[in-house]
């Protein structure tokens, strides 16, 4: 009980501080895995055990016999599910050929290339090598997310980043999958006539099941035949049914069978579909938490010693430092990408928690079933998912400086909300040279901008996944400009300290109006207009207008005109340079104006001659 206990703990403990210390949570949770497992019994026991052993034998243990690998084998099936909801095939089309070469090119290349490393730096057999590059060839959001979040980078290297971590993801597994299939169907190397055949049974079955029962379970659940507060549980059943039906019929594709049924299920349109993904989010947490501390704690110290040699460091060289930039570069040639943009993503390539998750249950299938070199998958994968991390997190934010990706200044505005009056300011600003996007959970609202050639994200403000969108690191500025004064003051506490480093602005509301000497400093515009103001001005005249400046009198002049007419809003001040600077209450650039200067505002043209 205790163990079971502390395993929870731990894993919920390595994921808090991969959140604080902001580092992919698979480093911490490994490192306590290896040091409660093999490190504990080699040197911090003096029975050489360990604090937490998975196998039980010897009067102690977690899972008696064949236990543990049930329980690995059904929890990656989960994980592979949720990894599979993730993969949109309209996104693989729309990403851009950059991406879409990365996970096609880019793959094969690190799939030939490493399993030939594999094969005659440790000698080990083909079977083996080409399984062991299957497994390394995926990186995942959830080791990339982490890494560059904080690191403010061009559009484009990150968007190239975070789409080949998300849509290789769930395409590294399935290659994984029919690799280890192939091999499992004769633990002997000899490739007969029936051998063949089995792996033809693997892979039938595999993407009949998969894809029968995902248009199954979204039948099912579009006609609502499951409440809604069994829906969660209800899909989890169905994977778990699908994944042990289908290898009962075919030994071995119940893995397959939920890959293709996650990627089938992603595509569809259910309505439910966001839900289940969140659910099967916060799942995989807890799952990969007690996963990769048992995992890890499984290893023992002799597999550790397997790859203790030089061979490992050459094997990671040529990994890291020759097959990923050839990948890179290969795929990307063409493109709009400079050098130092392909050389950066080329350094940034860490693996993540479906290989070594795969790499574990795979391991110990191959081992139990006595295929010769099986012991080295393990380790090897652990070896390369350990060492691209720790090198790129501890590398990653130095070498965008060295390659010249790092953005010395974040200029991007993020907008709260995509009302009309939203829609409006960002296509002005996008077409002064800024980079926008827009937030709102309105679909509505989102498509609109998204007409318009907005960049906008359909998002809850009160969810975490905002903070975790790698694209908006050029993102310098937060305006709130939804309807609700109480949502615009929370997504300045909450968004301000990460997206607002050059300003946090929100509009007034009409207590703050009534009330001109406690305005807030954060007041977005003026202290006399609030969204109401805003939206009936943007209805009767839609555009924004730009008129000259000379000095700051000429300034003061004109917004004491605006004060007078309701329809006149003050936006912003443009500079001689063409650089907008925002106007709000606490305005520290009114004594900079000068001749080539410009106001800019919203509402009916102002009558130059009255000036």
């Amino acid at each position: 009980m205790i163990e079971l206990a502390g395993i929870i703990i731990l894993g919920i403990l390595a994921q808090w501080m991969a959140w604080k210390f902001k580092i992919p949570a698979i480093l911490p949770l490994i490192l306590i895995g290896l040091l409660v497992g093999p490190i504990a019994a080699e040197f911090l026991s003096e029975e050489n055990v360990k604090w937490i052993q998975p196998v039980y034998e010897n009067g102690r243990g977690l899972f008696p016999g064949e236990s543990l690998f049930y329980f690995v084998s059904l929890a990656i099936s989960i994980i592979l599910f949720e990894g599979g909801l993730t993969l949109r095939m309209g996104e693989i089309k729309n990403v851009g050929p950059a991406i879409t070469k990365l996970i096609t090119i880019g793959s094969l290349v690190t799939f030939f290339g490493a399993a030939i490393a594999a094969h005659y730096v440790f000698y080990l057999s083909w079977e083996i090598s080409f399984l062991f590059s299957a497994l390394i060839i995926v990186t995942g959001p959830t080791v990339i997310t982490p890494i560059l979040r904080n690191i403010p980078l061009k559009k484009d290297v990150s968007a190239v980043l975070k789409w080949e971590g998300i849509l290789i993801d769930p395409i590294g597994a399935l290659v994984a999958v029919l690799v280890f299939e192939f091999i499992s169907v004769d633990a002997g190397g000899e490739y007969t006539k029936t051998a063949f055949i089995e792996f033809g049974k693997i892979v039938l079955f595999g993407f009949t099941f998969g894809f029968t029962f995902a248009h199954a379970l979204n039948f099912i659940i579009n006609r609502k035949w499951v409440p809604h507060y069994l829906l969660n549980v209800f899909a989890l059943a169905a994977v778990l049914g699908v994944f042990v039906l289908s290898d009962v019929f075919a030994h071995e594709s119940g893995l397959l069978a939920v890959v293709v049924m996650g990627m089938v299920l992603g595509n569809s349109k259910s309505p439910y579909l966001k839900e289940l993904l969140y659910f099967k989010e916060s799942l995989s947490v807890l799952l990969i938490s007690i996963l990769f501390i048992l995992l890890a704690a499984n290893i023992n110290f002799e597999d550790l010693l397997l790859i203790y040699n030089w061979n490992t460091a050459v094997l990671f060289a040529i990994v890291v430092f020759v097959l990923r930039p050839i990948g890179v570069f290969l795929s990307t040639h063409g493109s709009n990408l400079k050098i130092n943009e392909k050389l950066f993503i080329s350094w940034v390539g860490p693996r993540g928690i479906v290989a070594a998750g795969i790499a574990s249950l795979f391991g110990l299938k191959l081992a139990k079933d006595g295929v010769e070199g099986a012991e080295f998958i393990t380790p090897l994968v652990f070896m390369i998912v350990l060492g691209t991390v720790l090198l790129n997190a501890t590398t990653a934010r130095l070498f965008a400086k060295l390659a010249g990706v790092f953005l010395k200044s974040s200029n991007g505005i993020l907008i709260v909300g995509a009302s009309k009056v939203s829609r409006l300011l960002g296509h002005y600003l996008e077409s002064n040279g800024r980079h926008v996007v827009l937030i709102d959970s309105n679909q509505s609202n989102i498509k609109k901008a998204q007409d318009l050639e907005l960049e906008a994200i359909n998002t809850n403000i009160y969810s975490d996944t905002l903070l975790d969108n790698i694209e908006l690191s050029d993102v310098g500025y937060l305006m709130a400009l939804t309807g609700n004064p109480d949502i615009n003051k929370y997504a300045i506490n909450k968004f301000g300290a990460q997206f607002g480093e050059n300003g946090s602005f929100r509009l007034v509301s009409k207590e703050e109006i009534k009330d001109p000497e406690n305005t807030p400093k954060e007041g977005l515009f003026s202290h006399t207009d609030d969204y109401v103001t805003l939206a009936e001005v943007t209805s009767k005249y839609p555009s924004i207008q730009e008129i000259d400046l000379q000095d700051r009198e000429e300034y003061e002049s004109l917004i004491e005109i605006t004060n007078k007419d309701k329809d006149i809003i003050p936006l912003f001040l443009k500079d001689a340079d063409g650089e907008l600077h925002i106007i709000s209450n606490n305005n520290t650039m009114v004594d900079k104006i000068k001749d080539g200067w410009q106001l800019v505002y919203l509402g009916k043209p102002i009558d130059v001659e009255k000036v």
